[in-house]
């Protein structure tokens, strides 16, 4: 059996620089790290599951440039319980060409932030580790999923402002950087809203924002130009939640007495400010538990079929606040 001294051996290495490569404890320089995982895959080692805590590797995506408070509650609850379950959680930020981190770093992964049609996924079937997404691409088949019914939440929005009377209706999504790489909250989100409003006779706009606030300023401004009648705003922007209500009274209208608003993200942000806003929270505390249970689940065995299972969809629920009531009469 291959033992972390042939690879030390091998790179070239003291065995301390090994243990520090798979271990992350000490920064390692990019040559010689690469050297070590080089001699590692070439060596087919595997360091021993027995007396050791296992590695979970959470890979993140930073590169939209937008304001994140769930990606830092999705860190924090994927650290919990790791911990509850004896486990590190191993922060990976880096998907440059669409690569997904070292196998031999890790026992597994979680890879959040997934798109449509993820071009990582093809690899991610292939790791030797057993991996966990959070979010639904198009072809789930054998991978093991967790998300939001981003779906079903785009619709139960539409559905409580149909219900309270409005016919003329605005969304303001994500930045126009995850449309492009049809990230899969954006995207079914807009097609869960779109699906209802035909199905309830209302009039929906979308528009991607960026989330700053001269850029939602800008798009607000110009969407009510377009859609003088619009009476409510959906918004799915976690950057461009706060600037809403403050924009709304810049323009002459009152929130919820001349349009009514509701938000798909944070609980955080979503009661941050006044009024308190009606939303669909995004749980991040309980996908990252989810899928940390999973992976925990694949690697001791208790589940061997890492693809047969449907993927699990969290029901959205919708929590009526001060933001949304019924339009003006005409």
């Amino acid at each position: 059996m291959v033992g972390i001294t042939d690879v030390a051996r091998h790179a070239g290495v003291a065995v301390s620089t090994v243990s520090y490569v798979l271990s992350g404890k000490r920064p390692i320089s990019p040559a010689t790290r690469n050297r070590v995982l080089d001699s590692i895959a070439a060596l087919g080692y595997q360091r021993p599951a027995s007396g050791r805590s296992h590695t979970l590797g959470l890979a993140v995506r930073v590169d939209d440039g937008a304001h994140r408070p769930l990606l830092a509650e999705f860190m924090l609850s994927a650290s919990v319980a790791a911990r509850r379950h004896h486990c590190n959680i191993l922060l990976l930020t880096d998907h440059a060409d669409h690569g997904v981190p070292d196998a031999a770093l890790l026992d597994g992964l979680i890879l959040m932030d997934i798109g449509i049609r993820d071009p990582r996924l093809e690899t991610v079937r292939g790791l030797p580790v057993p991996t966990v997404l959070i979010g639904l691409p198009h072809d789930p088949a054998g991978l093991v999923c967790v998300d939001l019914d981003f779906r079903a939440a785009g619709g139960l929005c539409v559905d409580h402002l149909a219900d309270l009377g409005h016919r003329e209706v605005i969304l303001l999504g994500a930045p126009e950087t995850a449309y492009r790489r049809r990230a899969g909250f954006a995207v079914r989100t807009v097609a869960g809203a779109l699906d209802r409003a035909a199905a309830r006779g209302v009039r929906l706009t979308h528009r991607s924002v960026e989330g700053d606030w001269d850029s939602t300023a800008g798009t607000l401004t110009r969407v009510l130009q377009e859609r003088p009648d619009a009476t409510a705003l959906i918004v799915q922007n976690e950057a461009a939640t706060p600037h809403i209500a403050p924009l709304l009274r810049s323009l002459g209208r009152a929130l919820p007495e001349d349009m009514s608003l509701v938000v798909v993200g944070s609980d955080a942000v979503a009661t941050a400010g006044a009024p308190q806003l009606t939303s669909i929270s995004v749980p991040a505390a309980v996908l990252a538990e989810r899928a940390v249970e999973l992976l925990r689940q694949l690697l001791d065995g208790r589940s061997t079929d890492s693809g047969g299972a449907s993927p699990t969809l969290l029901e959205p629920e919708l929590t009526v606040r001060a933001s949304s009531g019924p339009p003006r009469p005409s």
